[in-house]
């Protein structure tokens, strides 16, 4: 069973939809891409290891669902600012997006 968190844990979280503006695979890997998201007022560089499910067209211009407030990580040398959510199946993860348009940086609860 997964440990349950409070409410006001979970307002830590900062998720926020974002868009997907460009994508690309890292150079030397078989697994990460790196990709540059507009969260509103601000743009963020993400690095995400999908790239065994998802090519980088199928990406660019998707609205994705973000953890903003994660603490920056670096892989291979270029720093991640956050961290896209998908639903873990044993196919391959699902990239979790919104079913509208909605604008980037709209905070989800």
């Amino acid at each position: 069973m997964v440990e349950t968190i409070s409410f006001s844990e979970f307002q830590k979280l900062d998720i926020r939809i974002g868009k997907v503006l460009k994508a690309e695979q890292v150079k030397g890997t078989k697994n990460l891409i790196r990709l540059e998201v507009d969260l509103g007022e601000e743009k963020r560089q993400l690095v995400a290891g999908i790239a065994r499910w998802y090519k980088p067209e199928e990406i660019e211009g998707k609205l994705i669902v973000v953890l903003v407030n994660l603490e920056p990580k670096k892989f291979r040398g270029i720093e991640s600012q956050g961290m896209l959510l998908a639903a873990d199946t044993k196919e391959k993860p699902i990239l979790l997006t919104v079913e509208e348009e909605v604008p980037p940086g709209t905070k989800v609860r």
